[in-house]
């Protein structure tokens, strides 16, 4: 999850080639995903599950 500063103009390709030097090939993020603002409970922490339910279906492998 990437939240763009105001008049940023990122890509997915630009982040994901930065990060190509400075990560292992196998910590390296298969996608990048745009939001506004990460979600946050009442003390300000990000809530990891509602990120992980809302990008499920993204990598998931239909089983048929």
């Amino acid at each position: 999850m990437v939240v763009k500063a105001k008049g940023a103009a990122l890509t997915e390709a630009e982040i994901l080639s930065a990060l190509e030097g400075r990560l292992a090939r196998f910590k390296q993020p298969k996608r990048v995903f745009f939001v506004d603002d990460l979600p946050r409970n009442a003390m300000g922490k990000v809530q990891k599950n509602v990120l992980r339910d809302t990008y499920a279906k993204t990598f998931s492998k239909n089983v048929a």
